[in-house]
């Protein structure tokens, strides 16, 4: 009898020895990036020769002579220049060219949702590997992020907004239906109290970032690019609600004063700015107010909007403003406004988002201050600075790589070669 008690004893504690071997989590994987050369986005120098170490998802050490772990993976970058992970501030990834307008409310949540998918991968490789996706139907931005994080399908990390906030009308209602059908969008609300009830509404189904149109828009029919919508009263509760609740505030703004209000209401960010005066400027630059230029799409819009079976009026509205868009937001950029990037991919194709740096520099910046739009500056907006935005000690492993210096050529951002996130090679 004492035999057997022994000999099961024996066998308990062997079990739960096992047991407990088999729960110890694994130790996480390292990783040695040997770089030719890595872009220090913060001063703008070339680090030549670099290491990079990386154990799991984030960077923990960076330097010319670091010593490589036994057992790591080494990954040869030595003819290539590494830089963080590009952001872009303003897109909609489950929108695509021509799935506007009567085209748009075709499609079903479930199939934005799928097309957001796609969209995500592309993104992805093209090097953008963290997104703000600031409007899009049903909350399928949500649970496009949630399966990106979940690990289903790949994908940049997302920033997500759910629903646009409008007034009924608006910019961010849907105006292409009679009335009859009794429609409005997911993201409408009018008065305080509505504006207040909303706003939380897109808080409780997953909302990290709270986005609405402050003035009337381009690809909508019925409102006015260059007239508030919103009152400045509505305006200041959803941010104050938003920032109560942790969230920040970005506001479509074409001009007017529908933009200067925003600021005053203390937005985060201004989308577009197409109309900014001189005051709209001065407003910004004293509250620090980001600027979120998305201008390439002028280019791109206005060479292939006669295949988008777009409504006239809404043509008539892209002649008048795109043209407008460039010259103003010239003028704040050469002010000193504080510019994050951003794109609105959607109105062209994604994948594209690489050209607005061009599109920058030919407007006044350099190319490192380009390239500081999508980074340093885009992760301070984001609220991530912490995380994302600067290939550093403790920043997470999202890096990127091509093979001539964007510094001299930003164009090479168009044609990345390599993309990392979180320590996961994605593109090679």
């Amino acid at each position: 009898m004492i035999r057997r008690h022994v000999c099961f004893a024996s066998f308990f504690f062997t079990l739960v020895l096992s047991v407990a071997a088999f729960a110890q989590p694994a130790a996480p994987k390292v990783i040695v990036i040997k770089a030719g050369r890595v872009l220090d986005v913060r001063t703008g120098q070339m680090l030549n020769n670099t290491f990079i170490l990386i154990e799991g998802e984030r960077i923990t050490a960076v330097g010319a002579n670091l010593t490589v772990p036994a057992g790591a993976e080494v990954i040869d970058l030595k003819n290539m220049t590494l830089l963080p992970g590009l952001i872009d501030s303003h897109t909609h990834l489950t929108f695509a060219p021509g799935l506007g307008g009567v085209t748009g409310i075709t499609q079903s949540i479930p199939r934005q949702t799928l097309t957001g998918a796609k969209n995500a991968r592309i993104t992805l490789m093209a090097g953008f590997t963290t997104v703000r996706n600031v409007g899009a139907a049903g909350y399928s931005d949500i649970a496009l992020r949630d399966a990106i994080n979940a690990g289903d399908v790949p994908g940049p990390r997302i920033v997500a907004s759910g629903p646009s906030l409008g007034i009924t009308g608006g910019h961010c209602d849907d105006n292409f239906l009679p009335w009859e059908f009794h429609h409005k969008a997911d993201g409408v609300a009018d008065g305080v109290e509505g504006v207040t009830a909303k706003t939380r509404e897109v808080i409780k189904y997953g909302a990290n970032v709270i986005k609405f149109c402050s003035t009337g828009g381009v690809l909508s029919l019925g409102d006015d690019p260059k007239a508030a919508e919103f009152t400045l009263e509505e305006m200041k509760v959803i941010v104050a609600e938003a920032h109560r609740l942790g969230r920040k505030v970005a506001a479509h703004a074409h001009g007017g004063e529908g933009l200067k209000q925003a600021v005053l209401a203390g937005v985060d960010s201004i989308e577009h700015g197409t109309y900014i005066d001189d005051e709209g400027i001065r407003l910004m630059k004293e509250k620090g107010t980001y600027l979120v230029p998305t201008i390439y799409l002028t280019d791109w819009f206005m060479e292939n909007y006669p295949s988008l079976g777009l409504p006239p009026q809404i043509i008539a509205k892209a002649r008048e403003v795109m043209p407008a868009m460039k010259k103003n937001l010239t003028h704040a950029i050469q002010q000193g406004v504080p510019v994050a990037f951003g794109t609105d991919a959607a109105v062209y194709p994604h994948g594209l988002n690489g050209r607005e740096f061009a599109v920058l520099v030919r407007m006044g910046l350099t190319p490192i201050q380009s390239i500081q739009t999508a980074t340093v500056h885009a992760s301070k907006l984001l609220g991530w600075e912490d995380r994302i935005g600067a290939i550093e000690a403790g920043k997470l492993a999202d890096l990127i790589a091509v093979e001539g210096d964007p510094t001299k050529d930003v164009t090479e951002l168009e044609r990345v070669k390599w993309v990392m996130k979180g320590g996961m090679v994605f593109k090679k």
